[in-house]
């Protein structure tokens, strides 16, 4: 099977892409470092368990790969193990709630943008078990590029998504009130990247998390919701179409590592997103 070309790179050549990302990736990461020793101290002694969490996840051209992120669970969970976590989720200790929202749990995922399985700008890479179940068509067209660290369904998520799923079956919530949102805003962001909209979202980005740092909670709607379709906002619950990428047995490289397209993502669910 051929694979998909990413349409998020039209503007600019891959290899340059490609250069940008590992390069801010890696100033990032010797940037960081002092935060990165902080939050895994304070994570060991917070909680027993390991620092880093490794999540399943599903990347460019359907490619299963392994998300990096600071653990904010504790390890022992006797409560329901849900995929989302929901606000004042009780599995989550008190630091790690509050890496959790200042978004500190997410920098180790600079490492997949060194690894080149992640971009600093694209689709925030799903869970399999939502991807097997709850895509559509237009939700696998999102696995057409290299998924990110943020985007603009991801600020959604951020800022709007994440006060409909405290609930007492978030999962539930997550696919009938967020998830179509998130993918339509991603997919806008497909349909018109730019190296010059990478940069506002970056900036956006960034304004969004000091207006959290200073205690903000009420956000205007993302620009890109005037552009979305209402007919594509609507709940997916129970609806799978059919994915371009669940080719059995067909393999594919992503960034020189061995990686395979997805042929069953049932079989690929996590328990739970930490």
């Amino acid at each position: 099977m051929t694979s998909l070309i990413s349409t998020a790179t039209k503007f600019l050549p891959f290899s340059v892409r490609r250069a940008l990302d590992t390069s801010l990736a890696l100033v990032g990461l010797i940037a960081l470092s002092p935060l990165f020793c902080l939050a895994a101290i304070g994570i060991r002694l917070s909680s027993p368990g390991p620092i880093f969490y490794r999540a399943a996840r599903i990347g460019l051209n359907g490619c299963r790969f392994t998300m990096y992120k600071f653990r904010t669970m504790h390890t022992e969970q006797r409560t329901l193990k849900s995929r989302i976590t929901a606000d004042k989720d009780p599995r989550t200790f008190a630091l790690g709630a509050l890496l959790r929202r200042l978004k500190i749990d997410e920098l180790p995922q600079l490492v997949n943008i060194v690894k080149g399985e992640m971009s600093i700008v694209g689709p925030r890479p799903e869970d399999p078990y939502f991807v097997e179940n709850n895509y559509t068509e237009d939700g696998f067209e999102t696995l057409q590029v290299l998924p990110g660290l943020t985007s603009p369904g991801s600020i959604f998520y951020y800022t709007h998504g994440e006060k409909c799923v405290g609930s007492s079956d978030p999962e539930a919530a997550y696919v009938e009130h967020v998830l179509p949102v998130k993918l339509a805003l991603d997919l806008v962001y497909i349909r018109e990247a730019s190296l010059l909209y990478d940069l506002r979202l970056i900036l956006r980005t960034i304004r969004v998390l000091v207006w959290v740092f200073a205690g903000r909670t009420d956000f205007p709607d993302p620009p890109e919701m005037k552009k979305i379709p209402m007919a594509t906002v609507k709940p997916q619950s129970g609806r799978t179409a059919q994915s371009p990428f669940v080719a059995a047995e067909v393999q594919n490289s992503v960034a020189g590592s061995e990686s395979h397209v997805v042929p069953h993502l049932r079989s690929l669910e996590t328990p739970y997103n930490q």
